[in-house]
């Protein structure tokens, strides 16, 4: 952190930049064109993410927003921040007592409401009688995530999990076996989707005789990890003008928040 401004609550701490330089520093710390340390654009990215705001309407003592915009969109193309998640989650996992790779993963979807800059993409969802876009995460048996995928509220589940499918083996080596899904996933097509990429879907059912609110076996998993995404404000609606900058903003906030667990562990041990 640069000694002349005040630290904010989004920093990086100095545990948390040890795990993640490696991965975001694509040229040396000295070469002639950076203008300013790597950390503090990182900072400035995780500002944006957790507090929800604008790219222009940054803090005049954390870098310009276009310096920010363009070094994240490098470091985005580079895959960075989908070899820090995967290597996290690999941490995480072994440090838990689990195989790197996990057998079973947990899918569910939920709905953001559209902002002007995302209704030309947003689909009416007759739930809620809105235009929203809606996201479709899988996440493995401890919450962290394992693919994501954007579409309009108006794709159903079942519609989208060919995709989900494929996307949770690219990013386990085809370890995963069996998915945890609600009824929404329901139906021979659903199935023959996820069989296609060597994906069982599992569905958990609602009991009968329900009666308030009833926590699901294994898929209370997955809306706890949507309930830590909601901590981050650029979450709370679809802000994004493209679906895959969604997609992005999503990502690098679960790595933020596997990157604090990672950081705890170590202290703990």
């Amino acid at each position: 952190m640069s000694e002349s401004r005040k630290p904010y609550p989004s920093d990086v701490s100095d545990d948390e930049w040890a795990l993640v330089v490696p991965y975001l520093t694509l040229l040396p710390e000295n070469v002639g064109q950076r203008s300013y340390p790597l950390r503090e654009v990182f900072n400035r990215l995780r500002y944006i993410v957790k507090t929800g705001a604008a790219w222009r309407w940054m803090p005049n003592d954390l870098p310009p927003w276009e310096i920010v915009y363009q070094q994240a969109q490098r470091w985005l193309r580079a895959g960075c921040f989908e070899a820090l998640a995967e290597d996290l989650r690999a941490l995480l996992r072994l440090s838990a007592g689990h195989a790197a790779q996990p057998r079973t993963t947990i899918i569910d979807s939920r709905t953001l409401r559209s902002t002007p800059e995302s209704g030309a993409r947003a689909g009416y969802d007759g739930a809620k009688r809105k235009k929203r876009s809606k996201l479709h995460l899988a996440v493995d048996m401890l919450g962290h995530i394992l693919a994501l995928h954007v579409t309009p509220a108006s794709v159903g589940d079942r519609d989208a999990i060919g995709q989900m499918a494929k996307d949770i083996q690219a990013a386990t080596d085809e370890s995963v076996e069996i998915a945890f899904v609600d009824q929404g996933y329901t139906g021979e097509r659903a199935a023959a989707a996820a069989s296609a990429h060597g994906i069982e879907l599992s569905v958990v059912k609602l009991p009968q005789a329900k009666r308030g609110f009833v926590l699901l076996p294994r898929r209370w998993v997955v809306e706890r990890t949507f309930a830590w995404a909601t901590r981050f404000r650029r979450l709370a609606r679809d802000y994004e003008r493209c679906a895959s900058t969604l997609v992005d903003i999503h990502l690098i906030a679960f790595v933020c928040i596997m990157l604090k667990n990672a950081v705890q562990l170590h202290a703990d041990s």
